[in-house]
């Protein structure tokens, strides 16, 4: 699966600041821009998988129905 998402990178002082627009909480402070984009892209991942770890305990046990859903912007 292949997401794109919107980077936002800000430079303040020695420090790149970097967040992710659509996903709350995706955020990294680094002192290089490559550093920082290689950061928020492991942060994605790891907010991705923990969502969907969390996702999968809270509908244990539970009658549901799973899709794949695509949203074209």
């Amino acid at each position: 699966m292949e997401n794109s998402f919107t980077a936002v990178y800000e430079k303040l002082d020695d420090w790149y600041i970097g967040y992710v627009q659509e996903l709350p909480g995706a955020n990294v402070q680094e002192r290089t821009l490559e550093e920082a984009r290689e950061s928020l892209r492991e942060a994605i991942e790891l907010i991705l998988i923990s969502n969907r770890e969390l996702a999968e305990q809270q509908l244990s046990g539970k009658d549901v129905v799973r899709e794949e859903i695509n949203v074209k912007l």
